[in-house]
C-alpha cells in the first residue's frame, strides 16, 4: 500500500523521468483510483512528516543518555557509582529548584495561572491513575514487598518536567509542526513545559518520593536502627506520651491512656486551642515536614511567590530589571539539571544493562502496560471530553501538552530517589532500561498521534 502510493505521487509529480510507470496506470484507466491512491499517499506522507518531527527530541534525549552510558563504563570510569551518587545530591539541592524557580518566574503570571487552571488537574489525574493502574500491577503480578513502592512511583509519576524541555522546544523548530509560528510556539511551550515540571515536581517529591520512603526500609542517624514511628494519641494530651517515654504507665492508667475522656467523664473538656495543638502534633508526628517540603517544592513556591508578586516579577524578570542578575545567575545554574539529570540516567541503565539486579518480567511488562498505553488512552479520552465541553480553551500546543503528560516514561527523578534512600537502586535502572528503550518508539508514536489529531 505504501509502495503504490508513493508510486502515485511520484507519477503525478515527476511524469516525464517516470513514463513507463505512468503509461502502465493510464492503460488501467482508473484516474480516479489514481487520485485516490494519491491523496491517501499524501496523507500517510503527512503523518510521515510528524513521526520524523516527533522523533527529533526524542533522539536529542537518547544521545545525551548514551553520552552518560559511555561515561559510566568500566574503561572510562568517570561517572562511576560515586560520581552519580554526588551528582545526585547537587541536583537534588541546588540545581532542579534553580530550575524550576527561574522558570515559573519567568512565565507564570496571575493572568496565566487563570488560564491554565486545568493542568494541574490533569497532572492529578495522571498521577490518581497512576496509582490506579500500579495497585493493579502490583496485585497482578504478586511483586515483592521491596519493589511495591518503586512500581506505583514509576506508574504514578511521569517525566512531566525534562522531556517536556527538550521535545516542545524541538517541536517548535519542526518544520511539519502544526503550533504555528516557531517564535511564538517556543514561547508558550516553554510557559506550558515550566508549568507541567513546576506541578509534576510537587507531585514527585510530595507524592511518589513519600511512597517510596515508605514502602522502603531506610534507616536514619548513623543508618544501624530502622526508622521509628511514633503514634500520637490527640486526645490523650501530653501526659501519657511523657509515661511511655519513661516506661512507667501503671496498668490502672492503660485505659486511661487510650480512652482518657471516656474513663473519666467528669473531666473538664479539652479546649478548642489544646484540642486543635493536639491534631497538629499528631500531623506533624505522622509526616515529616522537611521531607514534605523537598527542595524542589521550596523552589516552585519560590518561583510562584516572584511570579505572582507584581513589584518582585518587575524587579527580577526583564531585561531592564534592577536585580535581574539574581534571576540570570539562577538560569545558569538551572540550565545545568536537565543535561545533568540526563548523564545520571543513562549511567544508571548501565547498572540495568549488567544485569545486577532480579525484576520479573511480569512487573516490567506492567509498567510499561501503564506507562505507555492504558495512561494514555485514559488520557485522551479525558482531554478530549474536555475540550468538547469547553472546559480547555481550544489551543492546540496546549492541548498537545496535556495529551503528552499522560504518554511520558517514568520521572528521571525516580532513580534519584532510590539512590537517596539506597534501596531499589538496581532494579529502578532495570525497570528504566526497558521503559525508556520503549519509550523512543512510544513516545514518538503517541506524540504524532496527538499532532495527527490537533492538526
Amino acid at each position: 500500500f505504501l509502495f503504490f502510493s508513493f508510486l502515485s505521487i511520484l507519477c503525478c509529480l515527476f511524469r516525464r523521468h517516470l513514463p513507463h510507470f505512468c503509461l502502465v496506470w493510464q492503460k488501467r484507466k482508473n484516474l480516479n483510483g489514481v487520485l485516490i491512491m494519491a491523496f491517501l499517499g499524501a496523507r500517510i506522507m503527512g503523518l510521515l512528516e510528524l513521526f520524523i518531527t516527533a522523533c527529533m527530541p526524542v533522539l536529542n534525549m537518547l544521545l545525551v543518555t548514551g553520552v552518560g552510558s559511555f561515561l559510566a563504563t568500566d574503561s572510562v570510569g568517570i561517572l562511576g557509582k560515586e560520581a552519580r551518587k554526588h551528582l545526585n545530591y547537587v541536583v537534588f539541592y541546588v540545581f532542579n529548584p534553580a530550575l524550576i524557580a527561574t522558570y515559573l518566574a519567568k512565565t507564570i503570571t496571575m493572568e496565566s495561572m487563570a488560564r491554565l487552571w486545568f493542568m494541574p488537574v490533569n497532572v492529578f489525574f495522571t498521577f490518581i491513575f497512576g496509582l490506579i493502574f500500579g495497585w493493579i500491577v502490583i496485585k497482578v503480578t504478586g511483586a515483592p514487598l521491596k519493589l511495591r513502592g518503586l512500581i506505583l512511583g514509576c506508574c504514578s509519576a511521569g517525566n512531566l518536567g525534562n522531556i517536556f524541555l527538550i521535545i516542545i522546544p524541538a517541536l517548535c523548530k519542526e518544520k511539519g509542526s502544526p503550533f504555528g509560528a516557531p517564535d511564538v510556539c517556543q514561547t508558550y511551550g516553554l510557559a506550558y513545559s515550566s508549568l507541567s515540571l513546576a506541578i509534576g515536581a510537587v507531585f514527585l517529591w510530595t507524592g511518589a518520593y513519600n511512597i517510596i520512603r515508605a514502602n522502603s526500609n531506610v534507616t536514619e542517624g548513623d543508618g544501624s536502627s530502622p526508622i521509628t514511628q511514633t503514634k500520637v494519641l490527640v486526645s490523650g494530651g501530653t501526659r501519657c506520651a511523657d509515661s511511655e517515654d519513661n516506661h512507667s504507665i501503671s496498668s490502672d492508667r492503660v485505659d486511661e491512656c487510650a480512652l482518657p475522656l471516656i474513663s473519666n467523664p467528669t473531666k473538664t473538656k479539652v479546649p478548642l486551642l489544646e484540642r486543635a495543638k493536639g491534631i497538629i502534633s499528631s500531623v506533624s508526628g505522622a509526616i515529616d515536614l522537611s521531607k514534605l517540603f523537598a527542595p524542589s517544592t521550596i523552589g516552585v513556591i519560590v518561583g510562584f511567590i516572584i511570579g505572582g508578586t507584581p513589584l518582585i516579577r518587575n524587579a527580577l524578570i526583564g531585561d531592564d530589571a534592577p536585580l535581574r542578575v539574581l534571576r540570570e545567575s539562577g538560569e545558569l545554574i538551572g540550565g545545568a539539571a536537565v543535561p545533568s539529570v540526563t548523564l545520571i540516567m543513562g549511567g544508571n541503565l548501565i547498572t540495568g544493562l549488567r544485569g545486577t539486579a532480579s525484576v520479573p518480567p511480569s512487573v516490567i511488562a506492567g509498567v510499561v502496560l501503564v506507562r505507555f498505553v492504558l495512561l494514555p488512552l485514559v488520557g485522551t479520552a479525558l482531554v478530549k471530553a474536555a475540550v468538547r465541553y469547553g472546559v480547555i480553551r481550544p489551543d492546540p500546543l496546549y492541548q498537545f501538552v496535556l495529551l503528552l503528560q499522560y504518554a511520558v516514561p517514568p520521572a528521571m527523578n525516580i532513580g534519584t530517589i532510590t539512590q537517596l534512600f539506597g534501596v531499589g537502586e538496581s532494579e529502578c535502572s532495570v525497570i528504566f532500561v526497558w521503559v525508556y528503550a520503549l519509550a523512543s518508539v512510544a513516545v514518538t508514536m503517541w506524540s504524532a498521534f496527538f499532532m495527527w489529531t490537533l492538526s
